[in-house]
């Protein structure tokens, strides 16, 4: 009944994501392509459908690095989605689409402005 009650609480959808990501992270390890060395995957979300996947990344390269790493992990797609395709359960393998994660850089840029209207310092 415990785990029951934990998927209630993490619904399918999610877990798949992170299932996804997880998966795709992992083969990211296994690549040897310089390019993505400091790159971390941090968000998937797979359409209901199964059909596609949105994938967002985040790099210590920062903006200026993305379209090199957009490059990288598009040469390396298909890899990533057979490495799903052997590990997920699922009817279909999602299509993967690259996207960098632009939350993560907004909240690092507001971050920065509220320690400069920080009074104590």
């Amino acid at each position: 009944m415990a785990g029951r009650y934990r998927n209630a609480r993490y619904p399918r959808t999610a877990r798949l994501n992170e299932l996804v990501r997880e998966i795709i992270a992992e083969e990211l390890e296994r690549l040897d392509d310089d390019r993505l060395e400091l790159v971390a995957i941090t968000q998937v979300v797979v359409d209901s459908d199964l059909r596609h996947a949105a994938v967002y990344f985040d790099s210590l390269a920062g903006p200026e690095g993305d379209e090199e790493v957009l490059t990288a992990l598009g040469e390396h797609r298909v890899r990533l989605q057979a490495a799903i395709a052997r590990q997920a359960r699922m009817k279909r393998t999602p299509e993967l689409a690259f996207r960098p994660d632009d939350v993560e850089r907004v909240a690092d840029r507001v971050e920065g402005i509220l320690r400069e209207l920080d009074p104590d310092e």
